[in-house]
């Protein structure tokens, strides 16, 4: 997928340590929700993953088949070098347009909000594709415009709705309850489930 921001844009973000979203741990929307999965066996995609302390959490928590996608390398070795026993092979140095394996739950932290909005549509397709049936994409999206031309993109529920509503039961669409302090009243939970 052509994009701007590509990989050599997001390597040098994080060579350069200028993530401002990274907050440092999993964050409590996600971790909420994890906690109430009973099924250890779920195949979970985290993609655009970053440092990806989500993935630390799952695996930490009893989630082995957790699998971070990523254009850029460094934050893969990021999360192996914090969190060593990370199977080196489920950190995936890949295009995630062009990946082609199937889970059960796509964790969106920070992902769809940093791809170029033309990419928008095709996030919504691949997603469809790689879900299992019934499978589920769960997560956080922000509830505002920004007016920068680069990365974050926001939008807001009426868009989300249209763009997801032809392929997914929207199941939850809502402002997050739980948000840490700097993005109160900023992010929408989600979980929309494959049809």
């Amino acid at each position: 997928m052509d994009s701007k921001f590509d990989k050599d844009y997001w390597e040098n973000k994080y060579k350069e340590n200028t993530t401002g979203w990274d907050i440092g741990y999993a964050s409590t929307p996600l971790t909420t929700y994890f906690n109430q999965l009973n099924n250890k066996e779920l195949r979970i995609l985290i993609p655009g993953g970053g440092n990806c302390y989500e993935a630390e959490y799952l695996f930490e928590n009893g989630f082995k088949n957790v699998f971070v996608i990523d254009i850029a390398l460094q934050p893969l070795k990021n999360l192996k070098k914090r969190f060593p026993d990370f199977p080196e092979d489920q950190l995936i140095h890949a295009d995630f347009f062009n990946h082609s394996e199937q889970y059960d739950l796509i964790v969106e932290q920070t992902f769809f909000c940093a791809l170029d909005p033309v990419l928008r549509t095709n996030y919504v397709n691949k997603i469809h594709d790689l879900l299992t049936e019934k499978g589920k994409v769960i997560g956080v999206l922000f509830n505002f415009e920004f007016k920068e031309k680069y990365p974050p993109f926001g939008g807001n529920i009426v868009e989300y709705t249209k763009l997801f509503y032809e392929k997914f039961s929207i199941n939850v669409l809502e402002r997050c309850y739980n948000s840490i302090k700097p993005r109160d009243g900023r992010e929408l939970f989600f979980i929309f489930e494959k049809i």
